[in-house]
């Protein structure tokens, strides 16, 4: 009796080298984060207490990443008035993650579009897929349990964003994926184990940490190869697309209708927001690790590491 013929195995054809060593096979990590994937993964509507009371007196989000944090106008604040602005902070910033996950996923069927369809690589990414999927209703809901409204981006930034996912080509796609996931993962690294904050805020931090870091190495790797093999133009472009989504992600970061919502003037929170060092170390430490590796594999340059100071994410 014969046995079936098995799929060929897809592995890289040459090696692959750039400043930070070694790229690995592209197969082989991908294996190893389906492996993690199966291993780590949660669903949130039963990972989660949904039913669970808000806990008196805790916050939506440690107030030293509150936008106006040590501010004059957040020193004159009522702490009833920072929590709140702690609440809407936290429900914008879930909207821009769901606004940014559901660009992702597109930018992600672009990619595996022509694929082998029974590579792992192709499989991690419909994992990944779904991953963001369950992130986005994750998100949602806990918008509405915390009481606040959501908070889409500008129009202009959204149509801008509608421009990005037609256009992009795949390190650019890649580049951007990193901006929205590496400065929102450091801070909700500092958010899961902080006991002062929400415990299903510090429970949805925790599921999308855990299975964020799967994707930031997916994106990295992937990145990384892209340098390597793409065009001169298309790095030249991924470049300036990168700086450009920057510049934009800063400006979205908060919905400045979160102060009109708390009872502040909206004018004077923003301009106290962009005057302040506490916000712009902040910003640029949740950054850092990011632009650092940015810099190493040849993204940070020219006008795009220009877009990058001018968003000031980049010291």
């Amino acid at each position: 009796m014969t046995s079936a013929p098995t799929a060929p195995t897809v592995t890289d054809t040459k090696v692959l080298r750039d400043a930070l060593g070694l790229l690995k096979d592209r197969e082989q990590v991908a294996e190893r984060l389906l492996d993690s994937s199966a291993k780590h993964s949660f669903d949130p509507d039963t990972e989660l207490d949904w039913d669970a009371p808000l806990e008196e007196g805790k916050w939506f989000w440690p107030p030293e990443l509150v936008s106006l944090y040590d501010t004059p106008l957040w020193k004159k604040m009522s702490l009833e008035q920072q929590q709140d602005l702690a609440r809407h902070e936290a429900a914008s910033l879930a909207s821009l993650g769901i606004w940014f996950e559901i660009i992702l996923m597109q930018l992600l069927v672009r990619h595996i579009y022509d694929k082998p369809v029974t590579s792992a690589h192709v499989r991690y990414a419909l994992t990944e897929i779904a991953d963001e999927c369950r992130h986005s209703k994750m998100f949602a809901r806990m918008i509405q349990h915390g009481g606040a409204p959501a908070y889409p981006v500008s129009r202009l930034n959204h149509n801008l964003a509608r421009i990005l996912k037609t256009v992009s080509t795949t390190p650019g796609s890649f580049a951007c994926t990193l901006l929205g996931e590496e400065i929102l993962d450091w801070m909700q690294r500092l958010t899961f184990p902080d006991e002062r904050v929400q415990s299903l805020v510090r429970g949805v931090t925790r599921i999308h940490v855990v299975e964020e870091a799967r994707h930031v190495r997916y994106a990295r790797e992937e990145l990384r190869r892209q340098m390597v093999t793409a065009p001169r133009w298309e790095r030249e472009l991924t470049r300036l697309s990168c700086g450009e989504a920057a510049r934009v992600f800063s400006v979205a970061f908060v919905n400045p209708q979160v102060y009109s919502n708390v009872g502040l003037d909206r004018r004077e929170a923003v301009a106290q927001v962009k005057a302040s060092g506490h916000r712009r170390e902040v910003m640029q430490s949740g950054a850092r690790r990011l632009t650092d590796f940015l810099d190493e594999i040849g993204v940070l340059r020219g006008v795009g590491r220009r877009l990058w100071r001018r968003s000031g994410l980049l010291a």
